[in-house]
């Protein structure tokens, strides 16, 4: 007799993207090349888990957001939501449904609010697409249910209001009232609390556990802010120059980093107990070369531990403990960067 938990092992997840990889060309007729924005990634996200996709700007986060909302195609790879190819989808039902099960909340909350139109237009508009089962005579009592239950009180006040009469945090919670009426599955957060002061982040993130623990909601929590990350996620996946470099639980990762690439992230957060410093030999070398890349490790400029192979072979990412795995050669060779030296010299 198979059990429950056999069961939940033998579904797929919830959402599994397979050899992801967007490249865009750039330049001019005679002189095209081709943007790497993200380049053979690969991860899962499971019911009821909060996944943070951690890395500087211009690492490929937010291309990688973009491509699970259908906003970009693949150049190559899949996207699988519970089992079925995104590729597979024709019909308008089934996009409908897939956005409505998968929507985004944007960066900035003020333009990803329409400013000609009061805030109660995008919500009560998401209902009459997503939702047959509200009636028109009632969608605006459900817009109002969920507003408040965002925590903004006087939620019909503020529904009648345009964005500009709301404040950052106000309108980044609209923005996942949008999200929420559609009873996703999976929220994708593109630097969802950037833009906002550092007092009020912390209600959004808080704001993110509890439709994890409430609702059922998963989210990918993508942002630059390793210390949020491990404020709200169950697991981290670190993105450097359009690859994955690190994945896996977020205490694990943050405790014993396996990346150089992880460590300079964490370096980077500041500690309230020592006095304020800058440690300018911290992050030295190059930026990355995203654009027709040769083979190699795309962070060998900048790592203090590269050896002669991280300049001909791209690493790939492998497990070094259970579900922690990590694309660097020196961490595969010796398992962990603690005791590593300096084995050959820098690319």
């Amino acid at each position: 007799m198979t059990t429950d938990t056999e069961r939940v092992a033998a579904r797929p997840p919830l959402l599994e993207a397979r050899g992801l990889t967007r490249h865009f060309k750039v330049g001019g007729a005679i002189a095209r090349k081709t943007l790497h924005a993200v380049d053979d990634v690969s991860f899962t996200i499971g019911e009821r888990e909060i996944v943070a996709l951690v890395g500087e700007s211009g690492s490929g986060k937010s291309t990688v957001a973009r491509l699970l909302a259908r906003v970009y195609k693949p150049t190559a790879g899949e996207i699988y939501y519970q089992g079925r190819a995104l590729s597979g989808l024709r019909s308008r039902r089934d996009l409908l449904a897939y956005r409505s099960d998968v929507p985004m909340v944007f960066q900035d909350p003020f333009a990803s609010l329409n400013p000609v139109f009061r805030v109660s237009h995008g919500i009560i508009r998401g209902l009459a697409l997503h939702r047959p089962d509200v009636p028109r005579g009632e969608r605006r009592a459900e817009a109002e249910r969920i507003v408040a239950q965002l925590g903004l009180d006087s939620a019909g006040e503020v529904l009648d209001r345009y964005p500009y009469e709301l404040s950052g945090g106000q309108r980044q919670r609209i923005g996942f009232a949008q999200a929420l009426v559609y009873r996703p599955r999976l929220i994708v957060a593109d630097e969802p609390v950037s833009m906002l002061d550092v007092s009020i982040r912390i209600g959004l993130l808080n704001l993110m556990t509890e439709l994890r623990d409430q609702q059922g909601v998963s989210l990918l929590y993508i942002t630059h802010d390793i210390a949020s990350a491990r404020y709200v996620a169950d697991r981290i996946m670190v993105m450097y120059a359009g690859h994955l470099v690190e994945t896996g639980p977020v205490e694990r990762v943050l405790q014993e980093p396996q990346h150089p690439y992880t460590r300079l992230l964490l370096d980077a957060v500041p500690d309230p107990r020592a006095p304020l410093a800058v440690d300018e030999s911290a992050d030295s070398g190059e930026p990355p070369r995203v654009v027709d890349p040769a083979p190699g490790c795309r962070f060998r400029w900048r790592c203090p531990i590269a050896v002669d192979v991280c300049s001909q072979v791209t690493p790939e990412l492998v497990e070094l403990a259970p579900r922690h795995a990590a694309a660097c050669h020196v961490a595969v060779s010796d398992a962990g960067l603690g005791d590593v030296a300096v084995a050959g010299t820098s690319a």
